[in-house]
């Protein structure tokens, strides 16, 4: 993908308002009735901001609906400003600690910022480490979806250049695409908006950011490791897989970790393993609103084999995808993988 554009020094178009919170709307129908749409692990710290500070980030493809989700945050009262310059996030940061009267702020920071968007992750990492309960929100949406509401629209796509609007068009959606791979990663909230109209979009978001549950604050860690290297002293919760079969004994697997699909597929291919899975993450989806109601703040839940480098590895990962399906924020790690 050729390089992008560098964002000129010319002060940018922006919005900011401070409108008195508005009664929430409904929550869409299709949102009550269908299938959860998107992927919403809310990472932790994310959820539960509403009642107190809280800065959102809003950024996505082009196209995805990042206007209908500010128009949100706006309606809710947040203090909000469009194609801030991703340079200008820290000293913004200061001035909403520094501010008595603005609270809640958010912003849309997207590809118009340029080569200077690879360095959001990394502010947004700083950010989670201070005071200000910080949420990235991606917005995405199928190929289709993005050339159906260009074509209505007649906007430019700002990586669609030349003649052949068409063919360029689906070029910069999946450049743009790439481009924003690592920054989809560090998102706390990931929204396919293909199928949702804007109003829904923005009660989805509205639901599931803006009035979040703040039980969902609880932080949650996963983790794996080896009981030849020791007990993990942080672990709440220790689960012992060694009960499994050992991929260690079969030549192909030994030097791989249970991260590899190969190695995941043949432990995930003993039905002690998917009933393991099952009752584990049952039992702490039982678990943990019981754990928020004693005013718990973190849980870490740790699954032990032999080394740590293969059973723990794919049961741990298999454990976080399973609560973050079931709306938890889950940070996973591998203390001996390794080792």
């Amino acid at each position: 993908m050729p390089r992008l554009p560098r964002r000129p020094p010319a002060k940018p178009s922006s919005r900011a308002s401070r409108r008195a919170a508005a009664p929430p709307t409904p929550r869409a129908a299709a949102a009550l009735s269908g299938p959860r749409r998107g992927r919403v692990p809310l990472r932790p710290g994310a959820a539960g901001a509403a009642k107190g500070r809280h800065l959102a980030i809003v950024t996505g493809l082009s196209g995805s609906g990042k206007g209908a989700v500010i128009k949100a945050f706006e309606d809710s009262g947040y203090y909000c400003v469009d194609n801030l310059p991703v340079d200008l996030l820290p000293t913004f940061v200061e001035l909403v600690r520094r501010s008595g009267e603005i609270a809640r702020a958010a912003l849309v920071i997207d590809i118009r910022e340029g080569q200077r968007l690879e360095t959001l992750p990394r502010l947004v990492e700083q950010l989670r480490r201070s005071d200000l309960p910080t949420t990235l929100v991606f917005l995405e949406a199928d190929d289709a979806a993005l050339l159906r509401r260009f074509s209505e629209t007649r906007r430019p796509h700002p990586l669609a250049t030349g003649k052949d609007q068409d063919r360029n068009l689906i070029r910069g959606i999946r450049a743009e695409r790439k481009f924003l791979a690592k920054i989809r990663e560090a998102a706390d909230l990931v929204v396919d908006t293909s199928k949702f109209n804007p109003h829904e979009l923005r009660d989805f978001v509205t639901e599931r950011v803006i009035q979040a549950d703040a039980s969902r604050a609880l932080r949650i860690g996963v983790g794996s490791f080896g009981f030849r290297h020791g007990l993990p002293i942080d672990a709440d919760l220790v689960f012992d897989v060694r009960f499994l079969p050992n991929p260690n004994y079969i030549p192909q697997f030994r030097n791989r970790t249970g991260k590899d699909p190969a190695v995941a597929k043949y432990i995930a291919s003993f039905p002690q393993t998917k009933e393991f899975i099952d009752r584990i993450t049952a039992l702490l989806v039982y678990l943990i609103p019981h754990y928020i109601e004693e005013g718990k703040s973190y849980l870490t839940i740790a699954f032990g084999c032999t080394g740590g480098q293969h059973r723990s590895v794919m049961i741990a990962e298999a454990v976080r995808k399973g609560l973050a399906d079931a709306g938890y924020s889950v940070k996973v790690s591998h203390r001996d993988i390794g080792k």
